[in-house]
């Protein structure tokens, strides 16, 4: 029974709810389920929680028994999302037939240099961003692309609505099976040229949804995909830049320095050049991810370009982001090597306009 709301969010409300001698925060998306009121019986999935996994800790509110929304009314659209799930969602396409931006979408095939900053881990989006703004002064518009390999719903995403709300964004486009973007896009080739054409960007970044999964293998991990984002990018005439996973703080060795993830996604998945900015840390971990990085450009066969770029000012410009930083439960300064770095490759991306 839910009793207490606690916080809101774009498209999201978060309360909290007993389950009989528990109480256990629950996330309602509001355009799905309807809203809850206190004293309302809540069906909910607690399957993430009860494992106790990182990201959200939250039980989600599949339905409403006692108060079920009334139906939307029709609109447009037949791009269906979380395809055959009971929850599955019905969009209308930027690039479908009903779209009105269908017939700029329809043959186009070229990004025209357009820089993409593509990063393993959803925590890296307002670091770019904020390295990003720091060196191209003004206020360029940066789009966010969000593919299907974490959350589903951008709603979950207070990033992405606090970057929004503070004009760090200029949209987003979700693709694949994510949804509930400004722009919606079959695939990632579609949505980077839906930024491009129809939100005007002069930067894209793309990331997956928060919720990161991993294995602890070499290839069991849903950041895999980065790479296959850099190959879509190149085949679009786009400028990829991938921005390494860097650590100080993480306790597992194949995260120390430079992330295991980016050297496969980056180095091997990727089959196409694209531009790898090097962030220029201090002492002995700067010295190791150095190493690191020439052993990726080793690894690529020389298709990864090696860019050397200074972190002097980045830790100002990372305070001044409108959302918190957060990565894997650390904030900017129990792991400021993970954020520089991603901020690093926005201050490069910022040298490419």
């Amino acid at each position: 029974m839910v009793e207490q709301e606690l916080s809101r969010s774009a498209g999201t409300v978060e309360h909290l709810v007993r389950v009989g001698e528990q109480q256990v925060r629950a996330l309602t998306y509001l355009d799905e389920v309807g809203e809850p009121a206190v004293g309302d019986r809540v069906l909910l999935n607690v399957a993430a929680l009860e494992r106790g996994l990182g990201t959200g800790g939250f039980a989600l509110v599949v339905a409403l028994p006692d108060a079920l929304p009334e139906d939307p009314p029709p609109s447009p659209g037949h791009v269906v999302k979380a395809r055959y799930t009971p929850t599955q969602t019905m969009v209308l396409g930027a690039d479908e037939q009903e779209s009105p931006h269908h017939e700029l979408l329809r043959e186009a095939d070229d990004l025209g240099g357009l820089p993409v900053v593509v990063a393993d881990l959803h925590s890296a989006l307002p670091a770019v961003v904020a390295g990003l703004r720091e060196a191209a002064g003004g206020e360029p518009r940066v789009a966010y692309v969000m593919s299907d390999g974490g959350a589903l719903p951008i709603a979950f995403s207070r990033t992405v609505a606090g970057l929004r709300d503070a004009g760090w964004l200029a949209g987003s486009v979700t693709v694949g099976q994510a949804y509930g973007g400004d722009l919606e896009a079959v695939t990632v080739h579609s949505g980077l040229l839906a930024a491009r054409a129809v939100l005007g960007a002069d930067v894209v970044v793309l990331t997956q949804g928060p919720g990161n999964l991993g294995t602890g293998t070499r290839w069991g991990f849903s950041g895999v995909a980065a790479g296959e984002a850099l190959n879509a990018t190149h085949v679009l005439g786009g400028r990829g830049v991938a921005a390494l996973r860097v650590s100080q703080a993480d306790p597992r060795e194949r995260h120390q320095g430079v992330s295991h993830h980016s050297t496969t996604a980056y180095a091997r998945v990727a089959r196409v050049p694209a531009d790898l900015p090097v962030p220029g840390l201090a002492g002995p971990l700067g010295a190791t991810v150095s190493d690191q990085a020439d052993a990726m450009v080793a690894l690529s066969d020389d298709r990864l370009r090696r860019v050397d770029v200074p972190v002097e000012g980045l830790r100002r410009a990372l305070e001044a982001s409108p959302v918190p930083l957060r990565t894997m439960g650390r904030d900017l300064d129990a792991d400021e090597a993970a954020f520089l770095a991603a901020a690093a490759a926005g201050r490069h991306a910022a040298s490419l306009l």
